[in-house]
């Protein structure tokens, strides 16, 4: 029993790697895997899965941390007024405060209504069809292509559309990429602006979701919950690496097929009765 939980939690740890910076929802697919694979058994807790499941993404966080460290430690190393870094680092709080508010006020409500493989598939088909569209008539002819030049203004329109992600499915970095097509920003910036607003909102989100869950570990589950950052933080490494070298040569709109394709199964599957409709 022990072992299968520890290949359980190795899976769900990939999924979180492979998704969370991807504009296919890493929550979403962590819902849909944990459905199939049944982590959430009663057998592991749900209290505890709940917390495995936010832990993690900070080794994808991490993951952030180690391949941006130049860039982030020079703008901490000029974050007087004035310089750019400052200018980074406000223009990362705007964009970071519309969903943090929003989040905050019904973070109760959307735990209780969206998290479940049925309404995540619907996010899924909807942001889909949303990101085709949205790169179709804003991405071409975008001239932000450094993060250190995005305006005020612009954050404050990514910081909104990251609102969208407060419904799991949605994709936090889908959700910020369109907000950052529609503001001007090509894709690599878009990427990028989004991968460094994921460091304050997932911190924020996850020590939130931490103040909830009260929780004594034993020892075999913090075993299991250290391999599964420590999966997260490798995958992630590798796949936000070649996420951006996919972005420098082609569009996303192959994201969004396989958004819409894996929305439609997974309707299918819970009118099979294959997954779960509930969390």
């Amino acid at each position: 029993m022990y072992m299968l939980f520890i290949i359980k939690a190795i899976i769900i740890g990939i999924v979180e790697g492979v998704t969370e910076f991807l504009p296919i929802s890493s929550t979403g697919h962590m819902i849909i895997v944990g459905d199939l694979i049944n982590f959430s058994a009663p057998a592991y807790r749900k209290a505890y899965v709940d917390m495995f499941e936010i832990v993690i993404q900070l080794g994808a966080i991490l993951a952030i941390l180690v391949l941006y460290w130049n860039k982030i430690s020079g703008s901490l190393k000029n974050l007087t007024p004035g310089k750019w870094g400052f200018k980074l680092w406000c223009n990362i709080i705007i964009a970071f405060i519309p969903a943090a508010v929003i989040g905050f006020l019904l973070d109760d409500i959307i735990q209780a209504k969206l998290f479940n493989s049925i309404t995540v598939a619907c996010a899924l088909i909807l942001g889909g069809f949303l990101m085709i569209f949205m790169e179709n008539k804003y991405r071409r002819g975008n001239k932000t292509d450094r993060i250190e030049d995005v305006t005020a203004k612009q954050a404050l329109k990514i910081g909104c559309f990251q609102c969208l992600s407060l419904w799991p499915g949605m994709s936090r970095s889908a959700s910020t990429i369109m907000g950052a097509w529609t503001s001007g920003l090509t894709n690599v910036a878009a990427a990028e602006f989004s991968f460094i607003l994921a460091i304050p909102t997932m911190i924020a989100a996850t020590g939130f979701s931490l103040l909830k869950v009260k929780i004594t570990m034993t020892t075999p589950e913090i075993i299991v919950l250290i391999i599964g950052f420590v999966v997260s933080f490798i995958v992630a490494l590798v796949v936000v690496d070649k996420f951006i070298s996919f972005l420098k040569r082609k569009p996303m709109k192959v994201f969004a097929i396989y958004r819409i394709f894996i929305g439609v199964l997974v309707l299918i599957l819970a009118y099979i009765n294959i997954i779960n409709v509930t969390k």
